[in-house]
């Protein structure tokens, strides 16, 4: 095994999981993910069945990245981030729409913002800390705010 799991964390049949990745205390890993190289998954994490997590990613405590939720290479996801993945959620209803999030490469977020679903963050931009994210981000950019809006390029 070239990659470490702790003891307490749950990893499903058929994840796969690249080398040098760690993932820390109470984390579950749902079947059919797959774990890039040299990531960090923090304590208290949950990947939802078949996510797609590239190489080089931190995601720092108590982050769920649920269905619909695509994360590239180089990404930073602070701690508490929250991922939504249907715009009309209930509890009674089967009829769930998952609709698509993109974190392109090297893109950050800052802690316990919300990424509301149906956003591209595009490449090398920034989220700033307890931000609410409701719409398309451009590339070299900062955001922040509730909603975010751009702040200046970076």
């Amino acid at each position: 095994m070239k990659y470490f799991v702790h003891k307490s964390s749950i990893i499903d049949d058929n994840v796969l999981i690249g080398e040098n990745t760690k993932i820390w205390h109470f984390c579950h890993i749902s079947e059919g993910s797959s774990i890039g190289k040299n990531v960090t998954i923090g304590q208290n994490c949950f990947i939802d069945k078949g996510i797609v997590i590239g190489d080089n990613c931190k995601i720092q405590n108590n982050v769920s990245i649920y269905k619909g939720v695509e994360i590239g290479n180089n990404v930073f996801i602070g701690p508490s981030v929250v991922f939504t993945n249907d715009i009309y959620p209930n509890a009674y209803s089967k009829d769930w729409k998952i609709v698509r999030t993109i974190l392109k490469d090297n893109c950050s977020i800052g802690a316990n913002s919300t990424i509301v679903c149906g956003v591209t963050i595009k490449e090398f931009s920034l989220i700033g800390a307890g931000s609410v994210v409701t719409k398309n981000i451009d590339k070299n950019s900062l955001y922040y705010g509730n909603p975010a809006k751009f702040i200046r390029k970076i």
